[in-house]
């Protein structure tokens, strides 16, 4: 990939996870999210997909969405919804989440982000 910026649409970086379901297979795999935008999403995970691939993403707040894969490096991935989600919603803490945790691993909430720190314990460089 290259420095420039070639993308058109705005996302949004975050942490969440997500179930995705390859087309023809009944097992759904547990993946992280590392950005979201309408349109699409880029997952991580050991997930063994080719581009090309359906697929049915499970997100929070938001339900189930199909898509293609649109890239594949390493265990790093992109999809591209079949139709546009409103992304902001997935950021929103939900009551009961959707997703059903694949076990009680998945539970970990050891990915928050750390509390932004007060302004007086700030230097200046």
């Amino acid at each position: 990939m290259t420095g420039v910026e070639t993308r058109t649409v705005s996302r949004d970086s975050l942490f969440l996870l997500a179930n995705v379901r390859i087309e023809h297979e009944s097992e759904q795999h547990r993946v992280r999210v590392r950005n979201l935008s309408d349109g699409g999403m880029m997952g991580e995970g050991p997930l063994q997909v080719q581009r090309g691939n359906r697929v049915e993403v499970e997100l929070r707040n938001i339900g189930k969405i199909g898509g293609n894969i649109a890239w594949v490096q390493d265990q790093r991935f992109g999809i591209a919804f079949d139709e546009e989600v409103e992304s902001h919603l997935a950021r929103k803490p939900g009551g009961e989440s959707t997703i059903a945790p694949t076990d009680s691993a998945a539970l970990s909430r050891a990915h928050r982000a750390p509390p932004l720190p007060e302004a007086r314990n700030l230097r200046k460089v």
